[in-house]
């Protein structure tokens, strides 16, 4: 990689325009991202939490007799539907900001876990701000490096 960067050509305003417009971008998707999970992680959670207390109300204090529903089936089919929707949510910014496997795992378990989704939307804004900064210095440096290679190849390639 040392040898690449070294027969590239020096960086052209219009290479460095293009690599922050790259940068802005990614920032952009990265927040939309953070934004859509933290919604999906309150809602979730709320969800999560009015199946537990029909769990409790039907199982536990039997309150209709005979382990009937008390508030409705409908509200195990409709969290399992958002549940879904919060797995795609925590999969747009698990790949946005790049992070391992096992913090995306982290936050998929934490939407079956009554409250820990609460809990992990704050400490994964929290791994957000802290990360973000590396993100965009990574996109940004990959945007520019791919000008410079185009640029390569076409005065090559004349």
């Amino acid at each position: 990689m040392d040898r690449v960067a070294a027969t590239l050509p020096e960086p052209t305003d219009e290479d460095l325009s293009q690599a922050r417009l790259v940068r802005a971008n990614s920032e952009t998707k990265a927040s939309l991202s953070l934004t859509f999970y933290r919604l999906m992680a309150y809602v979730t959670g709320a969800w999560l939490l009015l199946l537990v207390v029909e769990m409790v109300l039907k199982y536990i204090i039997d309150v209709n007799g005979n382990h009937a529903p008390v508030l409705g089936t409908w509200i195990a089919i409709v969290h399992g539907m958002i549940y879904v929707v919060y797995v795609v949510a925590v999969f747009n910014l698990w790949s946005v900001m790049r992070w391992s496997f096992g913090r995306m795992v982290y936050l998929v378990i934490a939407g079956v876990v009554p409250v820990l989704s609460f809990v992990l939307e704050r400490r994964a804004t929290h791994w957000f701000n802290e990360d973000l900064p590396n993100v965009l210095d990574a996109a940004e440096g990959r945007a520019l490096r791919r000008a410079q290679i185009s640029r390569l190849k076409s005065e090559r390639g004349k």
